[in-house]
Order: C-alpha cells, then sequence, then structure tokens
C-alpha cells in the first residue's frame, strides 16, 4: 500500500475516534426519559433524508472521478469532481436549512442539551464536508487550468477516501441521530 494511503488511513483513524467520542455522547445523553428525548421530536426526518441521498451520491461521484480514463478524460473529470461538488453544497444547504428551522423553534447551542449535542455533532460533520469541498474545488480549478498531473492524482485518491470517510460518518449520525428520534 501506498505511503500516502497509509497516513490517510491514520488520520481517518483519529478523526474516527473523535466523531465515535460525540456520538456516545449524543446517545448517553439521548435515553429514554433522558435531556434529549424531549426535544429530538423536532428534528424532521424526511427532509434530512433527501440531503442525506445527496451526500451519499456524491460518494458515487467522486469514485467516478477516479474512474476517468480515455480521451475525454478532462471533460468527465470536470463534470464529476464538479458534480461532486454541488452534491456536497447541496447537503450544506439542507444541514443549514435544519439549523435555521430548528433556531426558528428556539433550538440552539445554548438552550439544552440536546442543541448542544446535536449542533456539535453536526456542525463538526458539516466543518469536514466544507474541508472536503475546498479541497475537491481545488482540483475542479487545477483540472481546469490544464494543470492536473500525477503527482495530484495521489491527492485526489485521499481526497477521494477522505470524502467516503465522511459519507460514512454521516450515515453514523444520520442513524444515531434521526433514525433514532423517531424510534
Amino acid at each position: 500500500m501506498p505511503r500516502y494511503k497509509i497516513f490517510m488511513f491514520f488520520f481517518l483513524a483519529s478523526e474516527a475516534f473523535f466523531f465515535l467520542a460525540l456520538i456516545i455522547a449524543y446517545v448517553y445523553y439521548s435515553h429514554p426519559g433522558g435531556d434529549l428525548s424531549a426535544t429530538a421530536q423536532y428534528l424532521d426526518f424526511k427532509r434530512s433524508a433527501l440531503y442525506t441521498f445527496f451526500l451519499l451520491a456524491s460518494s458515487l461521484t467522486i469514485w467516478l472521478v477516479g474512474r476517468v480514463s480515455g480521451n475525454k478524460k478532462k471533460f468527465f473529470r470536470l463534470f464529476w469532481i464538479s458534480m461532486t461538488v454541488i452534491l456536497g453544497l447541496v447537503f450544506l444547504f439542507g444541514q443549514g436549512s435544519e439549523y435555521a428551522r430548528l433556531m426558528q423553534t428556539d433550538i440552539t447551542v445554548s438552550k439544552d442539551v440536546f442543541g448542544s449535542a446535536f449542533f456539535t455533532l453536526t456542525g463538526f460533520h458539516g466543518l469536514h464536508v466544507i474541508i472536503g469541498l475546498v479541497v475537491l474545488s481545488i482540483f475542479l480549478l487545477m483540472t481546469l487550468s490544464g494543470r492536473f498531473r500525477s503527482v495530484e492524482k495521489t491527492v485526489l485518491e485521499s481526497a477521494s477516501l477522505y470524502w467516503h470517510f465522511v459519507d460514512v460518518v454521516w450515515l453514523v449520525v444520520f442513524s444515531v441521530v434521526y433514525i433514532g428520534a423517531i424510534l
């Protein structure tokens, strides 16, 4: 296995431990009768499931970036990176609209334990999505300018691993926060 992939796996493992700690804290406070159980009813499961679909679709598009070959390589690379960025932005829009809706119902970070746990967990994930989008946007600009070379391919593979990690983490967060709220 190439060294850059090993380093990326170590980095992702450290991030996984941090997310695990946040998820455990959320679960701890969401036990039946706990501080989160009453407030979690304000979450919009259907809407969040739709935005989750967009994020998961972006895993397919980033995978397709790595599969591009042939004479039209640059066009397809541009297309699939662009689609990944667009899908990630749609997800962030959905997360932002969920935040705005919750704040309109007076659920904030400082209101109660639910607000603190929810906004910390989903906000930290959103930060990771933003970081991934910045990196992918840089690749998009590099591809547009024709400066994408083999060295960047290894970095793009690392960014792809990161993006898949972000999607898998969201699946866990979505399951714990949104599906857990309706069970």
